[in-house]
């Protein structure tokens, strides 16, 4: 039960600090310079989640054909590239990853 009251608590705290100041914002316009910058926030968030799995898997640079994270990610960007389709370069850059992770295995 108290991890009920602590979750709870957790997203209360949350909220008090993230409902007034978006409540405040939605009724300004924002500057254009700084609607601008915000485009740039969600790819920067993806790319430093995303690269260091990918160039990094076990903690050290690994630029190897032996880095299955790495050989998939250069599928799903020459699909991504190639087709514009997000579902087929999600399921395409899964299987690379499946395909390639078996494949060193033998």
């Amino acid at each position: 039960m108290n991890e009920v009251f602590l979750i709870a608590g957790m997203a209360v705290v949350t909220m008090a600090t993230r409902i007034p100041l978006l409540m405040l914002l939605s009724r300004r316009k924002l500057p254009p310079a700084i609607e601008s910058a915000l485009k740039y926030v969600p790819p920067a968030v993806l790319s430093a989640i995303i690269l260091p799995i990918v160039f990094m898997p076990g903690g050290e640079l690994e630029l190897s054909p032996g880095n299955a994270s790495l050989v998939a990610s250069l599928v799903a960007v020459i699909v991504a590239w190639r087709t514009r389709n997000l579902l087929l370069t999600i399921i395409l850059g899964m299987a690379a990853l499946l395909i390639w992770r078996a494949a060193s295995v033998f």
